[in-house]
C-alpha cells in the first residue's frame, strides 16, 4: 500500500518542518548570542527605560505606510523610534521633529537589536515575527502588525501574522481571515483594529491637490510584479509587441526587484525595445505622475492594482497568476481569496486566448460603466475609515501605550 500526500498538504507539511528546524537552531543561536553578550559585559543594546512607541521597517519602500502615522504622531507630540534596514530609507532625512530613525544594514545586528528591544509598542509591516531570526523581545509589551497595502492578509507565508498581539487592517474581510486562522491553530484572539489605509489617504489627497494630469495620448501603464508568474516570466515581449499594435502611448515600469533579479531578463527586453515616441521605459522612484498620466493599468498580482484603481479611479487588465497556496496561510481557510472576487469588479482578465484582442479588451474596460460601479464596490470593502487612518492608528497606538504604562506603574 502507498501512502499520498496531496501537493498542496505536502507544501505545507514541508513548511512546518522547515519551521520547526530553522525555530530550533535560531533558539540554540540566541542562546549563544545572550551568553556571549553576557560574558562580554553585556554589549546589547538595552535601555533601562521603556521606549514607547518603535517602527521597524525592513525596506525603505515602506516608509509611503508609516510617512502618515509617524507625521500624526508628530503632530501629537509623541516620540518614535524607527529602526530601519535601508541605509537610504527617507525615514533618516524626514524632518519630523519626534522621530528618530536610524539604520542597521548588518542582519544579525538587526536582529539582536530587536530582540533585545525594551519598548511598550513596536509596529511593523514585516510578517513572520517569531518564526525564524525575528524573535519577540521579553521587554517588548505588544506588537502591532500593519500591512502595506489593499488586500488579503492571509497571502503571507505560513505562520507569518500568528504572533502578533494586534493587526491594523482597512476591511472586514481581513478580520474573518485572522479569525479563522487563530481558529484552526488555537492561538489567542489578536485585537483587530480597522483604521484604514494611511499611505493611500495621502496618494488621494496628493491626487485632489495636483489636479487632473496634463493633457495627453490615451497611455496604457504596464507595471508587471516580478517572479515566475509575473508578467514578463510569462508572456516575455510579447505582451509589447501586441501593446504597440494598439497606437496607444506605452509605459512599461517593471517592478525595482526585477532590475536585480531578472536583470538580464529586463536588459534584453529594454534593448529589444527601446524608448520611442509611443513607447518609454519608466524607473521614477515616486509612482505618482505615472499612475496619474496612465489611463489603464495592466498588471498581474502587484499591489499598485489596487492603488490605480481605488486612488485613481480608473480600470485595469490583469492576469491570474495561478499561485500555489500551500506555503501561505490561506491555505488553510476554506472560503475563496478575497482578491479573486475583487479583480473581475475591476477589469478584465488577460489570457492566452484573448491576448491578440488587448485592444478591444483596452477599449471595453475604458467604457463599460460596471466596472466603474464595481471600483466603487471594492473601496467600500477594503478602504474603510477613507481619510482619516492615520489619525485612527495614532488614537490606537496613543491609548494602547497609556494602558501598558498603566500596568508597569
Amino acid at each position: 500500500m502507498h501512502l499520498y500526500i496531496d501537493p498542496g498538504t505536502g507544501s505545507m507539511l514541508f513548511t512546518i518542518l522547515i519551521s520547526i528546524i530553522g525555530a530550533g537552531i535560531y533558539s540554540l543561536r540566541m542562546l549563544f548570542i545572550k551568553i556571549r553578550y553576557t560574558l562580554s559585559s553585556g554589549k546589547v543594546e538595552t535601555s533601562a527605560k521603556k521606549i514607547p512607541f518603535v517602527i521597524f521597517s525592513d525596506n525603505k519602500r515602506y516608509w509611503t505606510v508609516f510617512e502618515p502615522i509617524c507625521r500624526e504622531m508628530d503632530r501629537r507630540e509623541k516620540d518614535i523610534l524607527y529602526i530601519t534596514e535601508s541605509p537610504d530609507d527617507p525615514a533618516l532625512s524626514a524632518d519630523i521633529p519626534h522621530l528618530r530613525a536610524e539604520c542597521i544594514e548588518n542582519e544579525r545586528k538587526l536582529f539582536t537589536r530587536l530582540n533585545f528591544l525594551n519598548a511598550n509598542i513596536l509596529i511593523s509591516t514585516t510578517p513572520g515575527l517569531d518564526v525564524y531570526q525575528w524573535k519577540r523581545s521579553r521587554d517588548v509589551d505588544f506588537y502591532v502588525h500593519i500591512p502595506h497595502a489593499a488586500s488579503e492578509i492571509a497571502l503571507y507565508r505560513m505562520f507569518g501574522i500568528d504572533y502578533y498581539d494586534a493587526i491594523m487592517l482597512s476591511g472586514e474581510y481581513q478580520a474573518h481571515d485572522v479569525r479563522k486562522l487563530e481558529k484552526l491553530r488555537s492561538l489567542p484572539e489578536k485585537e483587530l483594529i480597522q483604521i484604514g489605509i494611511p499611505y493611500m489617504d495621502e496618494m488621494a489627497k496628493r491626487l485632489k491637490e495636483s489636479g487632473p494630469a496634463p493633457e495627453h495620448p490615451l497611455t496604457v501603464l504596464l507595471a508587471p510584479s516580478w517572479g515566475p508568474s509575473a508578467l514578463f516570466s510569462v508572456y516575455g515581449g510579447k505582451i509589447i509587441d501586441v501593446l504597440l499594435k494598439t497606437g496607444y502611448h506605452i509605459i512599461v515600469r517593471p517592478h525595482p526587484q526585477s532590475f536585480i533579479s531578472e536583470k538580464e531578463m529586463i536588459d534584453k527586453l529594454m534593448s529589444k525595445y527601446p524608448e520611442s515616441e509611443n513607447l518609454e521605459w519608466n524607473r521614477d522612484n515616486d509612482n505618482f505622475e505615472v499612475l496619474r498620466r496612465a489611463d489603464i493599468l495592466i498588471s498581474d498580482f502587484s499591489g499598485v492594482i489596487f492603488d490605480f484603481t481605488l486612488v485613481y479611479d480608473k480600470p485595469v487588465i490583469y492576469t491570474n497568476p495561478n499561485f500555489d497556496l500551500g506555503p501561505y496561510d490561506a491555505w488553510w481557510l476554506d472560503t475563496p481569496l478575497w482578491t479573486i472576487s475583487a479583480l473581475p469588479r475591476l477589469g478584465k482578465e488577460l489570457t492566452d486566448e484573448n491576448m491578440e484582442s488587448l485592444k478591444e479588451l483596452i477599449d471595453s474596460c475604458l467604457t463599460d460603466p460596471r466596472y466603474e460601479n464595481g471600483r466603487k464596490e471594492v473601496k467600500e470593502e477594503t478602504w474603510c475609515n477613507f481619510g482619516d487612518g492615520a489619525s485612527r492608528a495614532a488614537d490606537y497606538l496613543i491609548k494602547k501605550e497609556e494602558e501598558l504604562s498603566k500596568k508597569q506603574d
